[in-house]
């Protein structure tokens, strides 16, 4: 199973599933990025940190930390 960072630019994939727990989980959440949800890889910077995605028609920064607790497929 992927995460949201081995994601290729222009691709758009559905979240499985989020890892890690408490403060950084919530952010998350927070973000409108839970199980379910589709997201547009829009955008990642040279150096892989930040990821520019496009969640439930808000376009968000995130950073790579981040990604990898999202399990997409």
């Amino acid at each position: 199973m992927d995460t949201l960072k081995d994601v290729p630019v222009g691709q758009t994939v559905r979240v499985l599933k989020l890892e890690g727990e408490g403060a950084v989980k919530r952010r998350i959440m927070d973000m409108g990025i839970t199980r379910g949800a589709e997201i547009f890889v829009r955008k990642v910077a040279p150096l892989g940190d930040p990821i520019e995605i496009t969640v439930r028609g808000y376009e968000l920064s995130i950073r790579k930390a981040d990604a990898q607790m999202i399990k997409v497929g």
